[in-house]
């Protein structure tokens, strides 16, 4: 059931309202949709509301403050519906030290992140993860990682990049920057110069498949109808890195990938090489924790990391996933269940969740 936010809405009354199953679950979701009165108490309160549940024949709704005012009613002094909700308020707080751990040369102690929120260590690092997906120190160094990678492409050093993402020594920067870039700085400056990566191209029933690893784990899983572009694809991702032929050990992988594709009962465990700023990650992460032979809507995805309003860069950081399969952005549809954009073809999505819808009842869920 959705809510409407319409200008104004008929005060009707008890259970038969659809208004009346958000407020007897105190669903926050519903929160500045709609507000509701007690005729007994004199009140009005915002649905999630933790005072006792109102009996039906004493309510009424409204769809603002005003409304409520207008009509007798006064604010609950417990859920204060006049005031911003506890949730908005921690969404803005969340959002001010992001500015402050992106504007700082070094990433804040926990305490002062907290102290600028206004909330204690232990409640500040929870809020902070519930909103965000990742933790203050996670989010600081994926963001040092998105400006390292800037700066090297544009400084003419990598020292000088170092100083110019913020670091104020290169010592510091070289502890993290295998993890931040996933590579050593030089390599990443020269489009992957040095670095060697394992691939091998099979057959599968969607057609031709690609894997791809680094010495950290699986980085690419590209499908396609032209084994010959997905390796250039490959190559001009990593346009000097060295390339190497799949060993036997190798072709397990890609063993796995494509019985999976073509049976996805059996699963799949593959270690990963999954490289993105922060928000692709989380939404990355999101998509994991779809079951297998289910879906998910962008709006769902935008709203389970915290961003309710950004179901289209959750679409975008579908398109940019590298990792077929492995990573299920295929789950992921419009919000009238209909099939939209997908890197590697729109058939070859349906016939994934069509194969994932099948073997629901028996499959591990890997995601």
């Amino acid at each position: 059931m959705k809510l409407h936010n319409h200008n104004t809405l008929a005060n009707t009354v008890g259970q038969t309202d659809p208004r009346w199953p958000f407020l007897t679950r105190r669903d926050r979701a519903a929160d500045g949709k709609f507000f509701y009165s007690v005729k007994t108490t004199g009140v009005y309160c915002r649905p999630s509301c933790a005072a006792r549940r109102p009996r039906p024949e004493n309510v009424q709704f409204y769809a603002t403050c005003a409304e409520a005012e207008q009509a007798g009613f006064r604010p609950c002094k417990r859920c204060k519906p006049n005031q911003p909700s506890e949730s908005a308020g921690h969404a803005a707080k969340i959002t001010e030290v992001c500015r402050l751990i992106e504007t700082s040369e070094e990433l804040p102690s926990l305490a002062v992140m907290a102290k600028h929120a206004g909330l204690s260590p232990h409640h500040f690092h929870r809020v902070f993860a519930s909103i965000t997906g990742v933790t203050p120190k996670a989010y600081g160094i994926a963001h040092r990682a998105k400006r390292v990678r800037a700066e090297l492409r544009r400084s003419s050093s990598v020292t000088e990049a170092i100083y110019g993402a913020g670091y104020n020594s290169s010592g510091r920067f070289y502890e993290c920057s295998d993890k931040a870039l996933g590579m050593t700085p030089m390599q990443f400056r020269s489009g992957g110069a040095d670095t060697n990566i394992r691939f091998a191209v099979g057959a599968c029933s969607l057609g031709a498949v690609l894997v791809a690893a680094s010495d950290r784990g699986v980085c690419a899983i590209f499908l396609g109808d032209d084994p010959e572009a997905l390796v250039r694809e490959l190559q001009d991702r990593f346009p000097r890195a060295e390339f190497i032929g799949g060993d036997a050990e190798f072709e397990l992988s890609v063993a796995k990938v494509v019985g999976y594709i073509d049976d996805p009962a059996l699963g799949i465990d593959l270690p990963l090489d999954i490289r993105g700023t922060a928000f692709q990650q989380r939404v990355w992460q999101a998509l994991t924790k779809i079951p297998a032979g289910s879906t998910a809507t962008y709006m769902e995805i935008a709203k389970q990391i915290g961003m309710p309003k950004s179901a289209r860069a959750v679409a975008r950081a579908c398109a940019t996933n590298l990792l077929a399969i492995a990573i299920p952005c295929h789950r992921v549809v419009r919000t009238d269940g209909g099939l939209s954009g997908y890197r590697w073809g729109i058939e070859r999505k349906r016939t994934l969740i069509e194969k994932e819808s099948g073997s629901e009842s028996r499959a591990p869920r890997h995601g």
